[in-house]
C-alpha cells in the first residue's frame, strides 16, 4: 500500500465516503466476539488502516462510518491519543511515537463522522443509513474487507472514471470460473480500455448463469440517485436490503453504471483463510518483517 499522499487531487469531486462496518463477522468467531474484525492485523496495522490509507490518498477528506454500539474500537483507532504520546515522550520511545504519528497524521487531514446501523440488514441498508450525511453529494463506497494494494490508490481510479461519466462506478475484477457464485457478476459492453458500461447484475450466480467472468469488489463511486433506488429496494430472501440489487434495477431502467477493472492486488479479507493469506502477503512485502519471515518459515517447513 502507497502510504504517501503523492496521489491526492485536491481538484476531486468525490470529497465523501462510506465505510460499512456493522457487520457481525460471524465468519471469524470466536475472536470477533471480542475484537472487531476491522482491527485484525495485516502485518503491523489493522485491516481498516489500509482502507483509511486509500482514502487519504485520494484526497477524500470527510469519511462517514456506518456502525454498530459494540464497534467502537474502531472508531476510538483513529482518535488522537495525548496520554499514550505523553508517555511514550517521557520514556524517549522514538520508534513508537513516529508511528503514533504516522497514524494522527493521517487522521487530523480527515473529518470523520458515523451512523448506527442497529441491525444487519445487509450492504445496501448500511448504505443507506448515511445517505442525511452524504446528502446531494457525490460519494465514495469502501467495504474493509477488501483490502486492494496499488501504485494508484484503487478508489482514485474509480474517481478519474467518475470525473469523465458523472455515473456511478463500480470496481470489477476477473475471478476464476470457480469463484463465480460468491459474486456479483455483470453483463457487460466495453467503452475502452478497462471501462465498460454494466447491462446486467447477477447475485451470485451458478456458472451456467453467470453472464461474464467479471464480479464486482468492494469500491463504488455513488450518486446521490442511487441512495433513490436503494429506498425502494425490496429487501432478499434473507431480509436484507442489497446494493447490487438496487444497481441492477438502475440497469433494468436504463441507468448508466460503468465498471471499471481496477489495476492492483486485491487481497479478500472476508473469511478466516483470506484473512491469514493477506496477513502473510504484507508481512512478507515489507522489508522490516519479510526478510527473517522467510527464513522461519523456511525452518518450520
Amino acid at each position: 500500500m502507497n502510504n504517501t499522499n503523492k496521489n491526492i487531487n485536491h481538484n476531486l469531486i468525490v470529497k465523501k465516503a462510506i465505510i460499512p462496518i456493522a457487520g457481525l463477522g460471524t465468519r471469524f468467531l470466536p475472536l470477533s466476539k471480542a475484537v472487531p474484525k476491522e482491527l485484525f492485523p495485516l502485518a503491523d496495522k489493522p485491516a481498516i488502516h489500509y482502507t483509511m490509507q486509500e482514502i487519504y490518498n485520494s484526497g477524500i477528506d470527510n469519511v462517514i462510518f456506518v456502525t454498530s454500539p459494540k464497534k467502537k474500537q474502531v472508531v476510538e483507532y483513529f482518535k488522537k491519543s495525548i496520554g499514550l504520546e505523553k508517555v511514550l515522550k517521557q520514556r524517549k520511545k522514538a520508534n513508537q511515537l513516529t508511528e503514533l504519528e504516522k497514524l494522527e497524521e493521517l487522521s487530523e487531514n480527515i473529518a470523520f463522522s458515523s451512523v448506527i446501523q442497529r441491525q444487519p440488514l445487509g450492504d445496501g441498508h448500511a448504505i443507506l443509513q448515511a445517505k442525511e450525511l452524504v446528502g446531494q453529494d457525490f460519494c465514495a463506497v469502501l467495504f474493509p474487507d477488501d483490502v486492494i494494494d496499488s501504485e494508484v490508490p484503487c478508489i482514485s481510479q474509480l474517481i478519474k472514471v467518475f470525473q469523465t461519466s458523472r455515473k456511478p462506478v463500480v470496481a470489477i475484477r476477473r475471478v476464476p470460473k470457480g469463484e463465480v457464485s460468491r459474486y456479483g457478476i455483470v453483463a457487460v459492453e466495453k467503452i475502452a480500455n478497462r471501462i465498460y458500461k454494466i447491462k446486467k447484475i447477477v447475485e451470485k450466480p451458478s456458472l451456467s448463469e453467470a453472464p461474464s467472468d467479471l464480479a464486482i469488489m468492494g469500491r463504488y463511486v455513488l450518486t446521490p440517485e442511487v441512495f433513490d433506488y436503494l429506498k425502494k429496494t425490496k429487501s432478499d430472501k434473507r431480509g436484507e436490503i442489497v446494493l447490487a440489487d438496487a444497481l441492477s434495477k438502475m440497469c433494468d431502467h436504463n441507468k448508466v453504471i460503468y465498471g471499471y477493472e481496477f489495476e492492483g492486488e486485491l487481497l479478500d479479507c472476508g473469511d478466516k483463510l483470506g484473512q491469514l493469506k493477506s496477513n502473510f502477503y504484507f508481512s512478507l512485502k515489507d522489508p522490516r518483517f519479510g526478510p527473517e519471515l522467510r527464513k522461519y518459515i523456511k525452518k518450520i517447513l
